[in-house]
């Protein structure tokens, strides 16, 4: 799973980061979180294909984290895309995405299909699942988890010889969950395969105050990227917007047992942004501030 930060800026560009994008890759399946303007250039100097995106998942409608999309659609269509994209998001997605497909006279070369989501939902693409989760911002927001499905237990060599098992027809049978007979015996698959192991998990708040729905969503998550956009003696302020500070972001991480948190949406005040990795690390040590371009691999991790 590889995780490419395209815009890590909150409400408007500044000198050092472009506004909210995201994209994760599984395989060669693409999906970007948020699309605020100038996110199509982002992606000419970044290693991801803007021709392999297949889904774009907004948190919310300010615009900060939709107005790249009419461009975005205008470079695929430019340069020869003719399989569909979906668009998923909050109330009034339908709408939004419709207007954006009549500005001006340009049209799509190809379907363009719009979705509104509803905490709780679930959208299966196949090699792995996004689910929804409620986020606490000052207008319908949406948070979400990119998940794999469980991998199958490790298959134990060793134990299957000294079962007596041949390598071969009846190895593949047992990796597939048939059980095989040896000798009169039936073995079942669990006697040499370990336990199911959980596939990879990154969950992505967009613009937040701390809250539970999404503390639970992160719940044991190899990568939070969570709202950062302030320092704490900016508490209030973060509040009264609907966003958090590095510390509260920190304490999410936390709580919900993340193995590393990442800091986005930072306010353009910052020219300097240690103040709000030395408070997250405080808190919180496995923290990060991400920047615009940053590429990270999440790795599958060790069992125990």
């Amino acid at each position: 799973m590889r995780v490419v930060f395209l815009g890590t800026g909150g409400t408007y560009p500044s000198k050092k980061r472009n506004v909210s994008s995201v994209t994760t890759q599984i395989g060669p399946d693409v999906v970007m979180f948020d699309c605020g303007e100038g996110t199509q250039r982002q992606l000419t100097i970044s290693p991801v294909s803007f021709m392999r995106i297949r889904a774009v998942f907004f948190t919310h409608l300010h615009a900060d984290h939709f107005l790249g999309l009419p461009g975005l659609i205008q470079s695929m269509s430019l340069n020869g895309r003719t399989e569909a994209l979906q668009v998923f998001g909050p109330d009034k997605t339908i709408e939004t995405v419709r207007d954006m497909l009549n500005l001006g006279h340009f049209r799509s070369q190809f379907d363009v299909i719009a979705k509104e989501l509803a905490p709780g939902e679930n959208i299966d693409l196949g090699s792995f699942n996004v689910s929804v989760a409620e986020a606490s911002h000052n207008v319908p927001s949406l948070a979400f988890a990119v998940e794999e499905e469980p991998r199958r237990g490790r298959f134990d060599i060793q134990r299957a010889k000294e079962l007596g098992i041949p390598a071969g027809p009846k190895y593949r049978d047992l990796q597939e969950g048939r059980p095989v007979t040896v000798d009169g015996r039936t073995i079942q698959p669990q006697d040499v395969i370990g336990q199911e192991r959980s596939g990879r998990k990154m969950v992505y708040s967009g613009d937040t105050r701390p809250c539970q729905s999404v503390t639970e969503m992160a719940a044991g998550a190899d990568m939070l990227i969570h709202d950062g956009t302030l320092d704490s003696t900016h508490a209030r302020l973060a509040d009264e917007f609907g966003h958090s500070t590095a510390a509260q972001a920190a304490k999410v991480a936390k709580d919900a047992g993340v193995a590393t948190l990442y800091l986005t949406h930072i306010s353009p005040r910052y020219d300097d942004d240690s103040v709000l990795l030395a408070e997250a690390r405080s808190v919180f040590p496995h923290s990060v501030v991400a920047h615009d371009l940053d590429v990270v691999e999440i790795r599958y991790r060790k069992p125990g």
